[in-house]
């Protein structure tokens, strides 16, 4: 009792820590909805498959670099770690600036690694740090406030970008189209590419400024090993035998699965949207604010979750109503045209926004001295990211499947599977 009145004496500040991180990665991660159209548009390049690898470049790092970073926390400490996740962060950003000069898209993916690297160790050390700062079958809410921070940036990010870097798309792209002579067309498109400078050297330096304020402020190591034996009363009651690898909680391994199929919906919803609105001719001023739709509807989502788990609803009935309604919205926006197809596909921000919040926890519930390590691999589960925007545009332009069902066959065994995983899979191991 004395531990959990301390830990709530002292949960605020690493609360307001954890959230100004989480609006950070909304920030850095839905970028990518602006910069896939700006990035086909100022590099020229030919199919959408091209420009979707700006998801996967950001995406796959999460795959190669969560256990890496899970080991780098363990030798630097959850704190140090935030710090040098932050520096990474800069650096990233900071490669922008000679891949717009150089017009390099391979300088471009290199900068978005380095990012994803850096949210990558970002996120192995905050998600499970928010799920254990306060009882483990709370942390949907607590996830869903810090949430909202990361979806409320994801609102801002495409209306700043789009009207930084999409102003006057339109005539941009007639100038390119009308012109014969390559060095105009190149002129026009160097013009374009100087739109990168200031905001990622003002994000550089922003990074490297709140790196700079974690490192003097006292953020509280929590023992998660001790926080796990204390809210799992499964354990308890079931007197379960002591383990000793990673290996045997199967249900961590169909959380981190239930992750990537959750992301992979996440990022199809919300950067895959405006290729989707273009493909059905809704207005372009329209278009470019795509994103920006699609996580208002996560952000009512997240003050539902907040509100409701767990006094009215359970994290496990929660991720079933939401994964269902993916179904359900998906389905529509295959068989029907037009604005109701597309805002099927905004509205699929409403399904997706409580499963993050509920599958993370789910997946580390139990596991003691293994949390940190079940986090990096919950982490890896990012990299669905990476592989769902190439494969849509695959299906859609090398298979020359229909968008629309293109997007359907994408979805719907995502949401299948996290059904699955709320109804069953969260179970596994369990001897109850």
């Amino acid at each position: 009792m004395n531990s959990n009145q301390t830990q709530n004496r002292t949960a605020l500040l690493p609360m307001i820590i954890c959230c100004a991180l989480f609006f950070i990665f909304g920030f850095v991660t839905w970028a990518n909805g602006t910069l896939i159209p700006f990035l086909k548009l100022a590099l020229d390049l030919e199919t959408d498959l091209q420009a979707f690898f700006v998801t996967f470049a950001s995406y796959i790092a999460y795959f190669f670099l969560a256990l890496p970073s899970s080991w780098i926390l363990h030798k630097i400490g959850f704190k140090n770690g935030l710090v040098l996740g932050m520096v990474i962060l800069g650096v990233g950003s900071l490669v922008f600036i000679p891949a717009a000069d150089n017009r390099s898209y391979g300088l471009f993916l290199t900068g978005i690694f380095i990012q994803g690297s850096a949210m990558a160790l970002l996120q192995t050390a905050v998600n499970p740090y928010l799920s254990i700062i306060g009882p483990i079958d709370s942390a949907a809410a607590r996830i869903s406030i810090a949430g909202l921070c990361n979806k409320g940036a994801g609102v801002l990010v495409p209306i700043i970008f789009g009207i930084l870097f999409l102003k006057n798309s339109e005539e941009v792209t007639a100038k390119i189209n009308a012109t014969t002579d390559i060095n105009v067309k190149n002129a026009i498109l160097d013009e374009l590419l100087q739109r990168v400078h200031t905001p990622y050297i003002a994000l550089a330096i922003i990074f490297v400024l709140f790196a700079v304020l974690i490192k003097f402020i006292n953020l509280p190591e929590v023992n998660e090993e001790e926080t796990a034996v204390e809210e799992s009363a499964e354990l308890k009651e079931n007197k379960a035998v002591k383990k000793t690898s990673v290996f045997q909680y199967p249900h961590l391994f169909l959380g981190a699965f239930a992750i990537f199929c959750c992301v992979a919906a996440e990022v199809m919803a919300g950067d895959g949207i405006a290729t989707y609105g273009r493909e059905l001719h809704i207005a372009p001023n329209l278009v470019r604010f795509s994103t920006s739709f699609t996580l208002i509807c996560m952000l009512v989502g997240y003050v539902v979750g907040i509100i409701t788990i767990p006094k009215i609803v359970s994290q496990q009935m929660a991720l079933r109503i939401c994964a269902t309604s993916g179904v359900v919205l998906s389905i529509i926006s295959a068989f029907s045209s037009g604005y109701v197809s597309y805002y099927s596909v905004a509205l699929l921000g409403l399904a997706n926004s409580l499963m993050w919040p509920a599958i993370f926890p789910l997946g580390i519930k139990g596991l003691g001295k293994f949390t940190k390590t079940g986090s990096a691999i919950m982490i890896m589960g990012i990299a669905g990211g990476a592989l769902v925007l190439p494969i849509y545009g695959f299906l859609k332009d090398t298979l020359q499947i229909d968008f629309q069902h293109a997007f359907l066959y994408t979805m719907l065994p995502a949401y299948l599977y996290i059904i699955y995983f709320a109804v069953k899979g969260h179970k596994a191991g369990s001897t109850k």
